[in-house]
């Protein structure tokens, strides 16, 4: 086991990508593994077995939604429709970042999609408007984290096929975590946009603004039919996210016309890309896990903390430090993937719901997507505009502060993150 961990971190530290680091720390782990022999065979064997899941299909189904979604116009149609009903206030192009990223989360699932689908058509708006080069990236980056908490998530389907628990209660899941933060963030956008004295937009009469929320009507359908599906049991998972897909072509082909047959190509190719990446990444994991789980060390773990408390509260805070630090270095799925199999049997001892353990799980490991020095939607918002990276990660400090409140409020508070899928 110290020669898997050992060699894992040490191709990391080479520069290794994770999923091929965790095949070659497999391979090492399963030579010198102690006790009976393993067939190398086992390692493909497994790999192929970790994503054999009828469940996974809504991985690409969901990233392809979101990827039409995007191309077919559907990103400028909700920011219009934020700025239409919340740009008279100061600082309101800030606002309109978090709304249109919220509405945006409920289509796509992705952080990062998120990020370069509303940082393009905000952050150069907002910084000639004098909002700052830091301040306006700031925005983006924490509007785009509630993309993985709000439904529907891709870390949450990864979550779920780990843990073998139902997909549609892990979206519901983040629904309640995903409003708090996105409150907390426009209450913190209308603090430094009066603090600064922040630029208001042109006020829009009733009739403008209904004009511009009827063009936006399709878009903020989907979110609707996701999450109404998903609660009401009407759909199986699978079918919701083959739905959404059907739904976004429809929409880009046919109602806003913003789509021809000649983009397919690209959109599935940007798709395939952004799957095969997630679905490597769990194939890798799965014999890199087999052998954790070999290993006993959820036992150790269990032990270890046990000798500190055995108040459950205060092993989730404990738990959520450690992932607080491992999101320093690492990035949410491959976290995910590495440090679940060890966790999830300590969560089930302890008798901590698989549900709300992994609404948790998700939250803490997206925070790292904020803060530095790894944060990936820092870099993701500085590459759009040619953003400092360090301006972009003092204006975020507030956004991030916030972030790990609720983080602490759902610890505490478990209702937050089970109520809506009681009676699933």
């Amino acid at each position: 086991m110290n020669l898997l961990f050992l060699s894992f971190v040490g191709l990391l530290l080479l520069g290794m990508e994770v999923g091929f680091a965790m095949i070659v720390a497999a391979w090492l782990g399963l030579e010198f593994k102690a006790g009976p022999a393993v067939d190398a065979i086992m390692l493909p064997t497994s790999m192929l077995g970790g994503i054999s899941l009828y469940a996974l299909v809504q991985i690409p189904l969901f990233i392809l939604a979101g990827e039409v979604m995007n191309r077919g116009g559907i990103t400028r149609r909700l920011v219009e429709v934020s700025s239409a009903w919340i740009g008279q206030r100061r600082g309101s192009l800030g606002h309109v970042g978090i709304l249109s990223n919220l509405m945006l989360s409920g289509i796509s699932g992705s952080a990062v999609a998120d990020a370069v689908a509303t940082g393009k058509a905000l952050i150069p708006e907002m910084r000639a408007k004098g909002y700052g080069a830091g301040y306006s990236g700031a925005v983006i980056a924490s509007g785009a984290l509630l993309g993985p908490i709000i439904p529907p998530s891709i870390p949450m389907v990864v979550y779920a096929q780990i843990a073998n628990v139902s997909v549609a209660k892990m979206f519901l899941a983040g629904v309640l975590p995903g409003l708090l933060l996105a409150a907390g963030f426009l209450v913190i956008c209308s603090l430094i946009g009066k603090r600064r004295g922040l630029p208001r937009e042109p006020a829009m009469n009733w009739r403008a603004k209904g004009k511009v929320t009827v063009r936006a009507v399709w878009a903020l359908l989907m979110p609707i039919i996701i999450l109404v599906g998903i609660r009401m049991g009407l759909m199986t998972d699978t079918e919701i996210a083959a739905i959404a897909v059907i739904y976004a072509l429809l929409v880009g082909f046919f109602v806003y016309r913003t789509m021809k047959l000649r983009d397919l190509p690209a959109i599935l190719m940007s798709a395939g890309r952004s799957s095969a990446v997630i679905l490597f990444l769990l194939a890798a994991a799965a014999p890199f896990s087999w052998l954790v789980a070999e290993s006993q060390i959820s036992e150790h773990l269990v032990e270890m903390i046990r000798q500190i408390t055995d108040n459950p509260h205060l092993i989730l805070l404990i738990i959520n430090v450690l992932l607080l630090l491992v999101g320093l270095v690492l990035e949410p799925l491959p976290a995910m993937v590495i440090f679940l199999p060890a966790l999830l049997p300590l969560a089930a001892e302890l008798g901590i719901d698989p549900i709300h353990f992994g609404a948790v799980v998700v939250v803490n490991l997206m925070i790292g997507l904020l803060h530095p020095p790894i944060g990936l939607l820092l870099f993701v918002v500085c590459s759009i505009d040619r953003l400092p990276f360090m301006a972009v990660a003092r204006e975020v400090l507030p956004f991030l502060a916030w972030s790990i409140m609720v983080l602490v409020l759902i610890i505490f508070f478990p209702p937050l993150t089970v109520w809506l899928g009681l009676g699933l």
